[in-house]
C-alpha cells in the first residue's frame, strides 16, 4: 500500500543509543518514524539491566509506554508493562531498570490541551 511503511520491529536491528548526547553503550534505539532533526517521532528503546537514560529537560512533549520490563523513574515510581507516562514539555528526569526493558516512546510538539483520561 502507498503510504505505508512496516518495521519488523522484532527483526530490525537496533542503534547505538546517543538520544541524550553521549552514546550509552547498555542501551539501543531503534527509530521508528523519529526524525533527529525535529526531535519529533516514535523509537522504541532497549535498556540492558543496570541502564538509566541521562537526566535530561523535555523540549516537547514525550510521551511512552512500558512493552517489556520495568522502568524506575526518578522519584521511585515503578513503571511496568502497559503503563503511558506523559511528560509535559519543560518536564526534567531520568529513568533507570534494573531488569531491563523495552520502551516506546514518541516525541511531539502538543498545539492545544488533549481530552484525555486523567490516571496517577
Amino acid at each position: 500500500m502507498q503510504g505505508r511503511r512496516i518495521v519488523k520491529t522484532r527483526s530490525v536491528p537496533f542503534q547505538t543509543y546517543d538520544m541524550e548526547g553521549p552514546v550509552q553503550h547498555d542501551m539501543s534505539l531503534l527509530p521508528l518514524s523519529y526524525n533527529r532533526k525535529t526531535g519529533e517521532g516514535a523509537y522504541m528503546v532497549r535498556m540492558e539491566p543496570g541502564a538509566r537514560f541521562e537526566t535530561h529537560t523535555h523540549r516537547q512533549q514525550e510521551d511512552y509506554i512500558i512493552l517489556e520490563g520495568s522502568l524506575i523513574e526518578d522519584d521511585g515510581t515503578v513503571l511496568t508493562p502497559g503503563d503511558y507516562v506523559i511528560m509535559e514539555p519543560g518536564t526534567r528526569h531520568y529513568s533507570r531498570t534494573e531488569e531491563g526493558c523495552l520502551v516506546l516512546g514518541i516525541d511531539w510538539q502538543r498545539t492545544e490541551d488533549p481530552d484525555s483520561a486523567k490516571q496517577d
